[in-house]
């Protein structure tokens, strides 16, 4: 699943081109731990944008980040709790922010997961290949990203209809960009157009996010843990950590779950989807406007035999909530509701499947009834910050936003959120979803029946992947030992 067969020519062109280049690479301990990370890097730090195309922002690749745009240093994870003011529910809901990573997403971890295994051994040689970096958005920005700072030449792949400062922001960073036709639900077509890269006859590698176990890997890893870190801060006498709610996208966030189940057994994975592709929900198919979370297939790398129930989001909640969340009208609406001021402030950390994420969490808590002792976790992978065009849009579509609009937005799809579209997953359940893995990776892409049949009833298929990390770990250390900048 991560294979580290080291291949010592390529991997000796590899150190020289990240000597010319002044490249460190950081552990995942550091990326967990960045209390470990040398203090010369920190130091060189202190004059580095959290975006600039810098090697040293490798180190950048955690959740622990200052909340800066440059020379931040590092400190606590950044969360915030959202009060039953807001979300109409008395479970504390806790949203880690992706924000403040470089591109201003987490993806740049997944991608690092991918990438920096193959190229630490060798596998991927950076002075002849190509990192191919196929995605529905912030992946393909993550991974371009960390080819540049890796010195890797790039291709990023992504549906024509994604958000325009994808595109703007790729052009100077991706070496070549390509678009596909559709949105958000249109992944077959990414694939499509990485089969025929294949058969092109370029040198390239495709780090394909929905079959990399290398996403899986960063995320149960760092993402896990982070998640972890915050609970231990904010939960007390008699609070009880009940589960993550997530949508599922390339499903590597949501290998946190798989984290933290084994450090909180009863807690439960709630995977979430749009209501309007509810793959999961009821074999669906169909487009959305939730951006990010790809869809019409089950990825590889989703351990759905771990995952506890499947909710589905109507896209309309979540473009109205983003107004209701920037707009001055929506901000003063939710204070007179009792949303502190400065919360409200801070919502437009929240990007579009931010909010599909909380909506998620709400709905599990209220399925639950779940009380004001109980912890649900969530997190925002980007802010608005990457959607401003869709604002507009919705804008020039819909009229301005008033006290009105605010009003039933809070009131429909906040305060108004129900449990429907929700299913508790029994076990055949879990195996129809599952099952569902067949038609696209074993008779499309490649995948083995042995390995599918693995996935489902070997357990240590899912466990073993974690057991990599100290490997994956030496073989960081040894290629900066080998690069000499250390």
């Amino acid at each position: 699943m991560i294979d580290l067969t080291i291949h010592e020519d390529r991997l000796e062109r590899a150190v020289q081109r990240a000597r010319e280049r002044n490249i460190i690479i950081p552990t995942f301990k550091q990326m967990r731990h960045p209390e470990l990370i040398p203090d010369k890097i920190k130091r060189q730090l202190d004059d580095v944008g959290l975006w600039d195309l810098n090697p040293l922002n490798l180190f950048r690749i955690t959740w622990h980040n200052q909340p800066v745009e440059k020379g931040g240093e590092f400190g606590g994870i950044n969360y915030l709790e959202l009060p039953p003011a807001l979300t109409g529910v008395e479970a504390r809901i806790v949203l880690l922010i992706g924000k403040w990573f470089p591109t201003g997403a987490h993806k740049v971890g997944a991608a690092f997961g991918c990438l920096v295994p193959r190229l630490v051994t060798g596998q991927f040689d950076p002075t002849t290949q190509k990192a191919v970096w196929p995605s529905t958005g912030n992946y393909c920005r993550g991974g371009a990203y960390d080819s540049n700072l890796l010195a890797c030449e790039s291709i990023a792949i992504l549906p024509e209809g994604m958000s325009q400062e994808r595109f703007d922001w790729l052009a100077s960073v991706a070496g070549e960009t390509i678009k596909t036709p559709g949105s958000e639900s249109n992944v077959k077509e990414i694939f499509d157009k990485c089969w025929e890269l294949r058969r092109s006859g370029e040198d390239l590698m495709i780090f394909n996010q929905f079959e990399e176990f290398g996403n899986y890997l960063w995320h149960h890893e760092v993402t896990g843990p982070a998640i972890e870190e915050v609970l231990q801060q904010v939960m007390g006498p008699g609070d009880m950590y009940r589960g993550v709610a997530l949508t599922t996208g390339s499903a590597g966030t949501i290998a946190c779950g798989d984290y933290l189940k084994r450090q909180y057994p009863t807690s439960k994975i709630i995977a979430s989807e749009a209501l309007q592709c509810p793959t999961l929900l009821n074999n669906g198919f169909g487009s959305h406007r939730i951006e990010g979370i790809g869809d019409k297939h089950v990825p590889w790398i989703h351990n759905v035999k771990n995952t506890d129930m499947v909710v589905a989001i109507d896209d309309a909640a979540t473009m109205s909530l983003i107004r209701l969340f920037n707009e001055p009208a929506g901000s003063e609406y939710l204070v007179s509701q009792g949303v502190p001021s400065e919360l409200a402030s801070q919502l437009p950390l929240l990007g579009i499947s931010g909010i599909a994420n909380l909506l998620s969490a709400i709905k599990f808590a209220k399925y639950y009834e779940l009380t004001g002792n109980d912890v649900v976790a969530t997190l925002s992978t980007d802010s608005m910050d990457l959607y401003q065009s869709r604002l507009r849009e919705l804008e020039e579509a819909e009229g301005p936003f008033g006290q009105v609009e605010a009003a039933v937005a809070y009131n429909r799809y906040l305060q108004g959120e129900s449990t429907d579209n929700l299913l508790e997953l029994s076990y055949q359940d879990r195996k129809r979803i599952h099952n569902l893995k067949y038609y696209t990776w074993v008779e499309q892409q490649g995948k083995t029946y042995e390995e599918i049949q693995a996935q489902w009833y070997d357990d240590s298929y899912w466990t073993s992947i974690p057991d990599k990390t100290d490997e994956i770990d030496s073989l960081i250390e040894a290629f900066n030992a080998r690069v000499g900048l250390l």
